[in-house]
């Protein structure tokens, strides 16, 4: 069977950059720039990017283009014979279905509070102690977060069943065509409030008395962890995408516009909350809370904050979805490349199994709330440690290791398929760089993760 392709180029790219541009990348970037002094952590975070995420995505794009197999399917069609690299085909599924099984009740949560700022939940008169309980009130309801979760799976798998073309592509350009216009009002919005100088000063100029008092090699790694997270590489997540590819362009081309686009939106959306963080005297390192707890107060002391909320939870609902439905069409692609079924068979099997793995983390905040799978960390936080800390940038050394070594596909295969098309190419130079001294690099963030 002939595998469908994307209509155009401009919806892949919007595609692949929405599978990126997710809730780690406008929810975690803030705070995480927060807590490592602002302006010198995105400069490092710039610089990282570049040299460490480009390279890992251009190597997963290269095994799905080539492969036109999802993970398990295209290990074992590009390995040596009797090697073994397949099986990080079965943990990419694996870790696709783990990070879904939290992540689309986070975005049930973006979805819910969206719902409540237009309709009004939130409103100039509630206190701060307010906005926290309803942000309280929604983890101990599990029918509240059930409803939202459920939404999400079910609307996503639809969007699937539908194919690439008339589903995925087409919703994933009307979704992040609209990001990139909301993203742009509120940085402009947030960045004209009074006071907005101050954040803008924090979030883009190095200070270096912050660099002492934190620790330059703390803010490195930090920096090194978010540019490398934020690609969404090691799952197979991107490597799925790169099956519906042209060979009309080039694969570092290609991954240079998705790393632009997902580094835009993660730059506005620091100038969408910081300057609104400064200009109402919150502090801007308040950890996860400052989505749900911290910003809410800040919109409800504003004026339109009603309206100014229910664009930013538009917004970041757009931006989890993208993510959600790149992620479900691994999925769905793995059933019908390893068991032959219909799309819309495959679409619907997984609906049911992400909703029923999904249960564990919308109850581990209410009816399970005393669970600690892994150390003190709830289900949510020991899930996400699985998946972030251990299968991401695992799986970037395997994909690394699989392209440049001669254990695996070879520099030699990677490096023809990498260059293939039009565009800027991948220089033989760098073979060294990507032998010797990435691996190293990508270890040290598995490492510290853990640690």
């Amino acid at each position: 069977m002939e595998r469908e392709g994307f209509r155009s180029r401009l919806g892949f790219i919007l595609v692949s950059a929405g599978c990126a541009i997710g809730i780690g990348n406008v929810w975690r970037f803030p705070y995480v720039v927060g807590q490592n002094g602002g302006g010198i952590f995105v400069l490092f975070y710039l610089v990282f990017l570049f040299v460490m995420g480009v390279p890992v995505l251009t190597m997963e794009l290269a095994v799905g283009r080539t492969s036109r197999k999802s993970a398990l399917l295209g290990y074992k069609e590009l390995e040596k014979e009797g090697s073994r690299w397949h099986i990080h085909g079965w943990v990419c599924i694996l870790g696709c279905y783990l990070l879904m099984m939290y992540y689309t009740t986070v975005s049930g949560w973006m979805t819910d509070y969206f719902f409540k700022f237009a309709t009004g939940e939130f409103s100039s008169a509630m206190t701060a102690k307010k906005v926290e309980g309803v942000y309280n009130e929604m983890l101990a309801s599990p029918r509240e977060m059930m409803l939202w979760m459920g939404i999400v799976v079910v609307l996503g798998f639809f969007v699937c069943s539908i194919g690439i073309q008339n589903g995925i592509e087409k919703i994933s350009k009307f979704m992040m065509s609209a990001l990139l216009l909301l993203i742009v009002v509120l940085a402009v919005h947030s960045i004209t409030l009074p006071g907005a100088g101050k954040g803008l000063s924090f979030y883009l100029v190095p200070d270096f008395e912050q660099v002492r008092k934190i620790g330059l090699a703390k803010i490195i790694v930090s920096a090194m962890s978010q540019a490398f997270f934020t690609l969404s590489i090691g799952i197979s997540s991107m490597e799925i995408l790169g099956t519906y590819m042209s060979k009309d362009n080039t694969l570092v081309s290609e991954s240079m516009n998705i790393s632009l686009l997902d580094t835009f939106v993660a730059v506005m959306a620091g100038l969408i909350i910081f300057p609104a963080c400064f200009s109402y005297g919150v502090e801007p390192d308040a950890g996860p809370s400052l989505i749900f707890i911290t910003l809410p107060n800040v919109f409800t002391n504003m004026s339109g904050g009603r309206l100014w909320g229910t664009l930013f939870f538009l917004f970041m609902t757009f931006a989890s979805f993208s993510t959600v439905i790149a992620v479900f069409e691994n999925l769905v692609a793995f059933l019908i490349d390893r068991f032959s079924i219909s799309r819309k068979k495959s679409a619907l099997i997984n609906c049911i199994a992400v909703f029923i793995l999904s249960l564990p983390c919308v109850l581990g905040f209410n009816v399970w709330k005393y669970l600690t799978p892994i150390g003190k960390m709830d289900i949510l936080g020991s899930e996400d440690f699985i998946v972030s800390n251990l299968l991401l940038p695992a799986g970037a050394l395997v994909f690394l290791l699989f392209c440049v070594t001669k254990w695996g596909w070879g520099f030699e295969n990677y490096y023809e398929e990498c260059n293939t098309g039009k565009g800027t190419k991948l220089p033989r130079a760098l073979k060294p760089y990507f032998q010797y001294v990435l691996p190293v690099l990508i270890a040290v963030i598995l490492v510290s993760g853990l640690i």
